[in-house]
């Protein structure tokens, strides 16, 4: 686990939930599609109502990052905001409902736009809806 989610982690998000400019972090725990393990990575998150958005940029890299890879082959992620630990289920934004969604993004990180000028595939923006279910306990 990077320095940065192990920080977010033991501190409830009190250190690490704004990282470089102000831009909001979440972690985000997927299960590694090949290891069957948890995978933790920080994320940059904006919102679309009730539901949390992070993009899969890898910073403009040509391949999807690996996180991407795992919430594709099992949607069902763990997101941790702050101290609000709580189970979700990923998709990645339709054709139709991105733009709106992209643009959210940008405007919380503008180098989205600098990534996606970079590559020719079409950076995923993913959904994160919060599962009905009780919040995550224990996660730690």
């Amino acid at each position: 686990m990077s320095d940065h989610v192990r920080r977010y982690v033991e501190s409830d998000g009190a250190d690490g939930h704004f990282w470089r400019k102000g831009a909001p972090t979440l972690v985000l725990t997927t299960i590694g599609r090949q290891s069957g393990q948890p995978r933790s990575t920080a994320l940059i998150y904006g919102r679309d109502g009730d539901r949390v958005l992070v993009v899969a940029s890898r910073a403009g890299a040509q391949l999807h990052p690996w996180w991407y890879l795992n919430l594709q082959a099992n949607p069902r992620v763990t997101v941790q905001i702050l101290a609000d630990r709580f189970s979700a289920t990923a998709t990645t934004a339709s054709l139709e409902e991105r733009p709106p969604l992209w643009d959210t993004m940008c405007t919380l990180w503008p180098s989205f736009v600098v990534y996606q000028g970079k590559v020719a595939r079409e950076i995923p923006v993913v959904i994160l809806t919060r599962d009905p279910s009780p919040e995550v306990t224990g996660s730690r």
